[in-house]
């Protein structure tokens, strides 16, 4: 009987974790890296500006920029934004971005 009660306790823990992992991996959304060349840079306060504009797009999960390459390298997902949208909530801020490449 111990046996039994044994296997069938071993046998429900082994079931419950397996059914969770598909849902689990299902929320996982895609990510992208994108370096964007950023015009009109010109002060130390443009790439606050940039900075903050990029990452108030919903999706954007961090922005670096290097000033003194005039870019900004962000990483998104894919599910919630793309790139184009990146790039326009930077020229809306008055920073034209263009995708590097």
């Amino acid at each position: 009987m111990k046996k039994i009660l044994a296997l069938a306790l071993f046998g429900l823990t082994a079931v419950v974790p397996m059914t969770g992992v598909p849902a689990v991996a299902q929320s996982v959304a895609a990510e992208q890296t994108v370096t964007f060349l950023v015009e009109n840079m010109t002060c130390a306060l443009c790439p606050v500006t940039v900075k903050r504009a990029m990452e108030g797009v919903e999706g954007v999960r961090s922005v670096e920029i290097d000033f003194a390459a005039r870019t900004a390298t962000v990483l998104f997902e894919t599910a919630s934004t793309s790139a184009e949208a990146i790039a326009a909530a930077s020229a809306n801020a008055g920073y034209p971005a263009l995708v590097e490449g």
